[in-house]
């Protein structure tokens, strides 16, 4: 497994009231060309202090399961190869959640490490036309995926949020069409009248415009809403090859990320 990569925070600001960008020079950090390429987070419990240099092997193979590190996995906004600066998007709300509160409370100064980078998506070319949608959480994915387009190219774009507040500029040599949709409450507060196939991003989806030529569909956010209800209607009513489709739950309504990687393998074990 490649060593993980030890940042040092430079600055952070805060894009909206519930998401903040986090940016650190990761001079061993080596980026791929995936416009969703992703990191794993390593945070120490409360209390730890794990030695330099940092060696996650050996932390779990000579700590107790109290000194275990958590991962989360976020997106790569961006990473400057000049100054070696990696961005990362965060959403936060209060003391929820591992990353979240991390970031609110993270100051210049600070290291942290990760594991990294994935990825599987950028924007073919080939496509006629691109759809993107998703919520919070695929905000930083969709925003890079946006600044790869080809110009002109046309993109219909759908972001669920909670209001006008959480809406950041979105900016593309592409043909955008962005549709900013308000569930009127965050993320962490979704009632089960505004989930999974009652999700607005689920009827904003359907009810857009389906524009002639091949399409390339980059889908992602909350399982439920996606995996459950977006991904049929997209390979079944609109017969969107697997090849032009990336559509993943990027998190689950109610469950932390090691319970959502418990759900996606119960979900491909039955075939969804």
């Amino acid at each position: 497994m490649p060593k993980p990569v030890s940042v040092t925070v430079v600055r952070k600001h805060w894009l909206t009231p519930h998401l903040v960008r986090v940016v650190g020079v990761a001079d061993g950090f080596t980026p791929n060309t995936f416009t969703d390429a992703y990191v794993k987070l390593i945070f120490p419990p409360p209390g730890v202090e794990y030695p330099e240099p940092f060696d996650l092997d050996t932390v779990r193979a000579t700590l107790g399961p109290e000194s275990q590190p958590v991962l989360r996995t976020y997106t790569v906004r961006s990473f400057d190869s000049a100054s070696r600066e990696i961005a990362l998007d965060f959403v936060v709300h209060g003391d929820e959640g591992v990353a979240g509160p991390w970031a609110r409370d993270v100051e210049p100064g600070a290291r942290f490490h990760l594991n990294g980078p994935g990825g599987a998506f950028a924007p073919d070319p080939a496509a006629q036309w691109y759809l993107f949608a998703g919520d919070e959480s695929a905000l930083p994915a969709i925003a890079a995926a946006l600044e790869a387009l080809p110009a002109g190219a046309p993109a219909q774009v759908f972001v669920e949020v909670g209001g006008a507040e959480d809406e950041i500029p979105l900016t593309s040599p592409g043909d955008l069409r962005v549709h900013w949709v308000h569930r009127g409450v965050s993320s962490d507060l979704i009632p089960d009248e505004l989930a999974g196939e009652h999700a607005p991003l689920v009827a904003a989806v359907r009810a857009a415009e389906w524009l002639p030529g091949q399409v390339q569909a980059f889908v992602h956010g909350e399982a439920e809403a996606v995996m459950r209800q977006l991904r049929p209607y997209l390979r079944r009513e609109r017969d969107v090859a697997p090849k032009w489709l990336s559509i993943s739950g990027y998190w689950r309504r109610g469950r932390t990320e090691e319970g959502f990687r418990e759900w996606k393998r119960a979900l491909a074990a039955e075939g969804a």
